[in-house]
């Protein structure tokens, strides 16, 4: 009967620890990427952009430099990196 109490409260004061190192960092977590790591590929772009097929398929012939990445012939985009060059100036210095 005592272990199981010994046993509890050492539960209980290893939950409360790691509760407690959470919450500290839960508003600013520790992340080691730079955040670009979401790769979409193309068929699925418009979805993610809120646009239609049709209006992605013209973007991104109209703007063949945006970020991109090619693998096994299959193109992808990255997330982050995409929506930070599309509300960047450099695709509206045409």
């Amino acid at each position: 009967m005592l272990m199981d109490l010994l046993w509890l409260g050492i539960g209980l004061a290893l939950m409360g620890y790691f509760i407690g190192d959470g919450l500290k960092n839960f508003k600013s977590p520790k992340t080691n990427s730079p955040g670009y790591t979401s790769l979409i590929k193309e068929k699925d772009l418009h979805f993610y952009l809120g646009l239609n097929k049709e209006e992605t398929k013209e973007l991104l012939s109209k703007f063949p430099n945006a970020p991109k990445v090619e693998l096994k012939g299959t193109t992808y985009y990255p997330y982050k990196q995409f929506l930070e060059w599309m509300s960047s100036n450099d695709i509206y210095k045409n």
